[in-house]
């Protein structure tokens, strides 16, 4: 597996990006891993990184994207917290992470039997945890108005929602750069039972496994 350089990176555009991500999913699912000598990527990596994505997830134990997106060293910024609720120090890594190193696209990733979500619906109170449940909350009108479905299923994909306009609404440097092509912003639900991710794509709705091959081929060379 080819680690990421710069001139990889930039030929990746935002759409490749989301393609990359669905085809380590679909390894992952079918209990494959692209061949990595990890220690090897620890050196060509030592001076310096060019992910391609950028994924804000929860902190589940279930859920590292790493492992169900089947990256390696030096191919995703990785930012973890409970219920993947986006704060201002998020919108900042995610920024960072987009403009100054160069990533392609912004993932939001919420995950079935979610603790932080069925906290936020049962309005669990515990020492500074109310600083996740209370922006989680923020999606449970819009969910619990609606006669049918699970709510946790339905308050697990409008956070994933709420975080994606969180960022387009709390970053002109992000909003800016959507508008110019340059980064797509998407969400994802793991499922926790299958391992499947469904990517969400609020300018397409829901996208499918799409047939594209990405521009660049980071399976060849294999090390």
């Amino acid at each position: 597996m080819r680690t990421l350089t710069k001139e990889m990176q930039k030929k990746i555009t935002p759409t490749d990006a989301v393609e990359l991500l669905k085809k380590g999913n679909e390894r992952f699912l079918n209990n494959l891993k692209v061949n990595r000598n990890l220690l090897q990527q620890v050196t060509e990596t030592s001076e310096g990184q060019n992910p391609f994505a950028v994924i804000i997830s929860c902190m589940d134990s279930r859920t590292s994207p790493e492992l169900i997106f089947d990256q390696g060293l030096g191919d995703i910024f990785s930012i973890r917290i409970a219920g993947n609720v986006v704060n201002e120090d998020i919108i900042g890594s995610a920024e960072f992470g987009c403009k100054v190193v160069g990533s392609k696209l912004i993932m939001v990733l919420g995950h079935t039997q979610c603790g932080a979500i069925k906290g936020a619906i049962n309005d669990v109170q515990l020492g500074n945890l109310h600083f996740v449940t209370s922006k989680i909350r923020r999606s449970i009108p819009s969910v619990s108005s609606q006669a049918e479905g699970d709510l946790t299923c339905g308050v697990t994909r409008q956070n994933v929602i709420q975080g994606i306009n969180d960022l387009k609404a709390n970053s002109p440097i992000l909003a800016e750069m959507v508008r110019n092509n340059e980064i797509k912003i998407v969400g994802g639900i793991y499922d926790v039972a299958t391992g499947q991710v469904e990517v969400l794509d609020l300018d397409q709705e829901v996208l499918g496994y799409m047939m594209k091959e990405p521009s660049v081929n980071l399976t060849e060379g294999v090390h």
